[in-house]
């Protein structure tokens, strides 16, 4: 018969096991919480504001909609897209409260928004934090259907034969696109001149009409008309070619190496925001652009669901107002 010390040491040892099992148990759970989003570890724990600086139906609205959707899901928490266009919508999310609550997404030309407007009182670097870059969209360069310019090099050739001669259509220096027309004027040396429009759609109608001897536009943007004849599509940007477009030769395919500029878009904070939240919101992105609906839905319109680190968007944000810049600051007459 076992002693009354063998009798408490099994009961201890029982104990010890249970608890054991218990602290497992909820080790297990509290990890299965953090995987299914940041909505299981507290955060947010109130509505979530994603603020886009341009109109309702652009790239970027279409964009923010699409992951606030996807976020609302995985949080189970409101997230609600405003349109903020301009720079006070820019401005309105750098004075906001770094508690991950606001947050905001835009693209390339807030690199360049103090090179394009001198009364920006915000750096576009220092007063936001860079939480993830979510897509890339090549540009597409077109000219009139109708004409001699068809191909890159026949209009790199017309424009040295008639410097500062030739007009070019522009969404604004602030734009991807406009960014993209200046870069090329820079590296091939050309002069032209600016036309400055409210968008694509109407830089594309001047070019068209043959007011314009081309723009940059994109693929949701301009792809039919391309498709249908009515515009040519020179080159695009990338590394490769696009699927909807595989006629079509990229830059560096039609001569012109340097030249690469595709558009960005990306989720930002204000400035201050903590590291761990930072990274938990990055990873929560990233988990919800991997989907196959969503990333199938936007290939079609040539955009490419990308995902990428704080730290490599911060780099990236910096770099690109350190390059681009001094050259819209100079396109645009400072």
């Amino acid at each position: 018969m076992p002693c009354l010390d063998d009798l408490s040491k099994v009961r201890l040892d029982r104990r010890a096991a249970l608890g054991l099992a218990a602290v497992a148990a909820f080790l297990a759970a509290r990890r299965a919480a953090v995987a299914q989003g940041a909505g299981a570890t507290g955060f947010p724990s109130q509505m979530v504001r994603l603020i886009v600086p341009f109109s309702a139906g652009s790239m970027t609205d279409i964009l923010a909609r699409s992951l606030a959707e996807k976020l609302r899901e995985r949080w189970r928490q409101q997230v609600i897209v405003e349109n903020r266009p301009g720079i006070a919508g820019t401005g309105g999310v750098a004075r906001s409260a770094p508690d991950g609550l606001t947050l905001m997404l835009t693209s390339n030309g807030h690199t360049v928004i103090r090179s394009v407007n001198r009364e920006v009182t915000f750096d576009p670097v220092k007063d936001f934090t860079a939480i993830a870059k979510v897509a890339s969209m090549p540009s597409i360069m077109v000219a009139p259907a109708e004409g001699d310019i068809r191909t890159l090099n026949d209009l790199i050739a017309a424009a040295r034969a008639k410097p500062g001669q030739l007009n070019y259509g522009s969404a604004g220096l602030g734009s991807a696109t406009g960014i993209a027309a200046e870069l090329f004027r820079h590296i091939t040396g050309t002069r032209m001149q600016l036309v400055p429009y409210r968008g694509m759609p109407e830089s594309q109608t001047s070019v068209l009409r043959g007011d314009s001897v081309f723009c940059f536009t994109f693929f949701n943007v301009g792809g039919d008309l391309i498709q249908a004849g009515r515009l040519r599509a020179l080159a695009v940007t990338g590394a490769r070619r696009m699927r909807q477009l595989p006629d079509v030769p990229t830059f560096r395919e039609a001569g012109l190496a340097d030249f690469d500029y595709d558009a960005w878009f990306g989720v930002m904070a204000p400035a201050g925001l903590p590291a761990a939240l930072t990274q938990q919101i990055a990873a929560d992105i990233a988990a919800s652009l991997g989907d196959t609906d969503i990333r199938t839905r936007f290939a079609e319109q040539g955009v490419d669901l990308v995902t990428t680190t704080p730290a490599a968007f911060t780099a990236e944000i910096a770099a690109d107002a350190e390059r681009y810049g001094p050259l819209v600051r100079q396109a645009a007459g400072g």
